[in-house]
């Protein structure tokens, strides 16, 4: 199995735990930026593996977040080698950053980076950082949170950001590179890239042309209604990422899941310094898929 050519760590993620994982055949990886998919994601592999709206446990725990730090790594390979089903396993680490096993796929999603930095900021303030720390072995944080700037102020200064974008990966040039990373790789037969909007255009014929690739059944009407968005929020205690407790309200992850509130916020001006510096982030072909 090739070794990942990058590590990536923060205080709450390490991707070397990924390194001796036991793949099985038919595994899927669900590599993703913050916010940008990740839950619906690992629902709509819950369906397509499961068969049934019905799911048997929360998704956090039949998608585990394995780089994680919150949850001990023996637990989370264990409860992944107890699960007689494919299994499908939430990652934020770019493709570089796993191991890439011919047995299994991987999947990742794209979101306009303009609305996925809202969600980011709506997202920051519903987490309980105290039982973060907790979690992840940290102090906990002193004093009270620091009043963030408007959502348009912290909006332009996120794109000007200038980072290194292996130790910054939800920065303007993390996003670009994850995504560079994957497109680079969108040819091989276990690579497959889902956009955002295909989801909200087309959510039954993105779940079946996924069903085909991975070779599982293809969906009915009563799986695709149970991915959409209305239907997972009205689920938020069973599907948000959140069985530790790090979510202050459950159902506010699912915020609006929609496109275009990024691109709202910007003047002429700072969209088109989005522009000059997303062109200096990514080729041209990606961008262009990416913000068609």
């Amino acid at each position: 199995m090739p070794t990942p050519v990058h590590r990536y760590r923060s205080d709450e993620e390490d991707s070397a735990r990924w390194t001796g994982f036991p793949f099985r055949d038919g595994d899927i990886v669900i590599s993703t930026r913050s916010k940008s998919g990740t839950t619906w994601m690992q629902m709509i592999c819950a369906l397509l593996v499961l068969g049934t709206p019905e799911l048997p446990a929360p998704l956090t725990v039949l998608s585990p977040w394995l780089d994680w730090l919150g949850e001990p790594q023996a637990t989370v390979y264990d409860r992944l080698a107890a699960q007689p089903h494919r299994r499908f396993i939430k990652t934020h680490t770019p493709l570089d950053g796993v191991p890439l096993d011919p047995r299994a796929h991987y999947v990742v999603v794209a979101r306009h980076p303009l609305d996925m930095a809202v969600s980011l900021y709506h997202q920051s303030a519903n987490l309980d950082r105290v039982r973060i720390a907790e979690l992840t072995g940290r102090p906990a944080p002193a004093g009270p949170p620091r009043e963030r700037p408007p959502v348009r102020e912290w909006l332009l200064s996120w794109v000007d950001r200038e980072v290194d974008p292996r130790a910054e990966l939800d920065s303007l040039p993390g996003v670009l590179m994850h995504l560079s990373d994957a497109w680079a790789r969108r040819h091989e037969p276990n690579v497959e890239l889902v956009h955002y909007d295909d989801l909200l255009a087309d959510l039954g014929g993105e779940m079946r042309r996924l069903a085909d690739r991975w070779q599982l059944p293809s969906p009915g009407p009563e799986l695709v209604e149970a991915a959409t968005f209305g239907r997972m929020r009205e689920h938020a205690d069973r599907l948000a990422p959140d069985t530790l407790g790090v979510l202050r309200d459950r159902q506010a992850f699912f915020r609006r899941g929609g496109s275009g509130q990024g691109r709202d916020l910007l003047d002429e001006a700072g969209f088109a310094r989005y522009q000059q510096r997303v062109a200096a982030l990514a080729p041209p072909d990606l961008l262009g898929w990416l913000h068609r």
